[in-house]
């Protein structure tokens, strides 16, 4: 008999691989540029040849350190790294160098913004390891690329205290924002430069101990990690509410089927066979090295945030939108500071709206338009002056990012100079009285939306190049006289 229908809650941890963009890899001098000739970036250390000795790659402690303390880890005074043991065809070794029971770092947090509020996720811990190969499959054969074997990864692992896809989304886009402000990687997951696993599991809303928990991999974007998370939740909402169990184990989300499939049975650290790295000693990080790199981190999306809303005045809203972008920060501040007017709420406007459809629909970061703050500055300046409609800009706005002419050779070129010549406009606007007796009516019997409908003609017979102000005003003066 199928179990009472129980409600159930869903379980969530999460583990970021991140790439980080030194220019060679952890324990060796080859380059980690992408896209090379496969298997050209080798030698005997990367490759695990007999005889060969892994050296450490400063520059990725400074790095990791970096990203522990963005993330409010306590940093490890004494480290070490290990063996991880297995066999894999991408492993070239039989073993990749990790950390574990002493790791960089442990213990900290990322706050979210769920939409009601902030949520604190835990950080359990980060920590130093090197990448394996890429398996690549074609046909009815599959290869192996080496030039990804050592390159530094950080493992960022966080405490089961995400509830929903949703909030896997949230943590995971609010993460890659802070590590973009780090400049210590690119976060490109169509380069593998991150990429994430989930842990999930199930249990009845209220209880405390944890459900047998699945592992899930392959999930190329944050919306693949989302839907991934949400089917499974169905799966195994399904499998218990029939009276069956959960199997510990790792599966395979299918974007094209929109499923997960069984891939292996879960293995647990003993499977592993951790031990000391013995070509690498322990090693002691000290206090003045911590501060030392703490002092160069730069300001991260959350103060950012907080300080837009106080020096330029911008909503919640508004500065959110701004801040999860490095660069489209920077820009929108270099406008900010370059920007006349007091008011900076017409500038966000354009942020927010033109130039982010425009970004959208060019698959593009606001910064990545070919606009600079001078020539955005200049359009505006236009509509500030009344010179040109709103509707306007936005036409010569897309002409800009297409051609790169000016905004003022497009609204000459298309002759866009609004009419704010009253004379001009009272003769089209007694045509549009004429025209339009039922509105004019409607108007005087107290429908104000007449008056709008009637600006909409004059608009209309202008060409578009009428003020909508002026045009307003003239329509009211002369109705109501």
């Amino acid at each position: 008999m199928p179990n009472e229908i129980i409600n159930y809650e869903a379980v969530i941890g999460l583990e970021v691989h991140l790439h980080l963009n030194t220019k060679t890899k952890a324990f060796c001098g080859c380059s980690t540029e992408f896209g090379k000739e496969p298997n050209s970036q080798t030698c005997p250390v990367c490759l695990g040849l007999p005889g060969s000795l892994p050296v450490f790659n400063r520059t990725v402690l400074d790095y990791a350190i970096k990203v522990a303390l963005a993330l409010n880890c306590k940093i490890q005074e004494y480290t070490k790294f290990d063996r991880k043991n297995y066999f894999y065809p991408d492993l070239p070794k039989n073993y990749q160098i990790s950390q574990y029971d002493l790791p960089l770092s442990k213990g900290g947090l990322l706050n979210i913004d769920t939409g009601e509020g902030l949520k604190r996720i835990g950080i359990t811990r980060v920590h130093m390891e090197e990448d394996a190969g890429k398996l690549i499959h074609e046909d009815n054969v599959t290869l192996v690329d080496f030039n990804r074997t050592g390159i530094p990864l950080l493992e960022i692992v966080s405490e089961p205290d995400i509830n929903s896809p949703e909030e896997a989304y949230q943590y995971l886009s609010t993460l890659k924002s802070v590590i973009e402000y780090l400049d210590i990687s690119d976060c490109d997951m169509e380069k593998g430069s991150l990429r994430c696993d989930a842990n999930i599991s199930l249990r009845p809303k209220g209880e405390k101990n944890l459900g047998v928990k699945t592992e899930l991999k392959n999930m190329n974007s944050f919306k693949g990690v989302k839907d991934a998370l949400a089917y499974e939740i169905k799966r195994q909402t399904g499998l218990l509410e029939s009276g069956g169990g959960i199997t510990q184990e790792t599966r395979l989300w299918d974007d094209k089927e929109s499923k997960t499939f069984p891939m292996r049975t879960k293995e647990g650290a003993k499977d592993y066979r951790y031990f000391p790295e013995p070509d690498l000693p322990p090693f002691i990080i000290s206090a003045e090295k911590i501060k030392e790199i703490k002092d160069s981190i730069p300001e991260l999306p959350y103060e950012k945030y907080g300080r837009f809303m106080k020096e330029y005045g911008l909503s919640e809203y508004d500065a959110k939108i701004l801040v999860a972008s490095k660069e489209d920060a920077f820009f929108a501040e270099e406008c900010f500071n370059a920007y006349s007017g007091k008011d900076k709420k017409m500038l966000v406007n354009w942020f927010i709206g033109p130039l982010l459809s425009e970004a959208n629909s060019r698959s593009l970061k606001i910064s990545g338009l070919n606009i600079s703050s001078a020539g955005l500055l200049e359009l505006l300046g236009f509509v500030e002056r009344n010179e040109i409609s709103n509707l306007s800009a936005k036409v010569v706005l897309t002409e800009m990012l297409d051609s790169q002419k000016s905004a003022a050779g497009i609204i000459k070129e298309k002759n866009l100079i609004q009419i704010s010549d009253t004379e001009s406009l009272k003769e089209i606007m007694v045509q549009v009285i004429d025209e339009n007796p039922k509105s004019v009516s409607d108007y005087k019997a107290g429908k104000e939306n007449a008056l709008m409908f009637l600006v909409g003609q004059l608009m209309r017979k202008s060409g578009g190049k009428a003020n909508p102000k002026i045009a307003k005003e003239l329509l009211k003066e002369r109705l109501n006289a």
